[in-house]
């Protein structure tokens, strides 16, 4: 992407970060309540409202860090309440549940290629705002979606590998889910998070080319 100053980087950036952290809850809910468990819609989070779904330090601080200082660019929303034990088939539930939220990003990262071809075609003063936002859009979705695909609890990578081994593996598997978080942090810290992400960013990045 151009160099932009830091207001245009903010009006840039502001709107697909918003909806990639949000709408990946939202998805939550929604496949949570479909497979049995009301809670989340109980609780007003099965919504494409935003605000539901804003964490301060995740949704706005973060990100906002990110942009300013450079670098990648890490965030989350409020979590979105599950109880896995509410679910009709818990363990095909939780992998539902879990896959739910990449798969609401790749929507929206092809959302965002096709606003980009919109773009490239149009001839007027919003080409070049919506060729950015949208290539914006396109990388925050592909590296969330990438991101929360690794199979480190809680990540929905994590769920999703939990709920396909066998249960004795499965219960030892959960007892990680303490120091996700944790390994997760030392990845981003030590430098050491995009080179593990990039060839499968990459490979996405190539996938979605096609519809150019």
């Amino acid at each position: 992407m151009e160099e932009l100053n830091l207001i245009q980087k903010i009006a840039i950036y502001a709107l697909p970060v918003l909806l990639a952290i949000t709408l990946h809850e939202a998805a939550h809910a929604y496949a949570a309540k479909r497979f049995g468990d009301a809670t989340a819609y109980m609780m007003g989070r099965m919504t494409l409202n935003p605000l539901k779904h804003i964490d301060p330090v995740g949704t706005v601080l973060l990100p906002l860090l990110s942009v300013v200082i450079g670098g990648f660019l890490f965030g989350w929303a409020k979590p979105v309440p599950v109880n896995f034990g509410a679910l009709r088939n818990p363990r095909v539930g939780m992998r539902w549940v879990a896959a739910a939220g990449p798969a609401a990003n790749l929507v929206m990262a092809i959302m965002w290629v096709l606003l980009l071809k919109l773009a490239i075609v149009m001839d007027n003063d919003y080409s070049r705002p919506l060729a950015l936002m949208s290539q914006a859009g396109i990388g925050i979705n592909v590296v969330l979606m990438v991101l929360n695909l690794m199979p480190i609890l809680p990540l929905d990578g994590g769920r999703i590998v939990e709920s396909l081994l066998p249960r004795p593996l499965a219960y030892n598997f959960s007892r990680l889910e303490p120091y996700g978080m944790w390994i997760l942090l030392a990845l981003v810290f030590t430098g050491l998070l995009s080179p593990i992400l990039r060839p499968f960013t990459t490979m996405v990045y190539e996938l979605l080319g096609f519809l150019l």
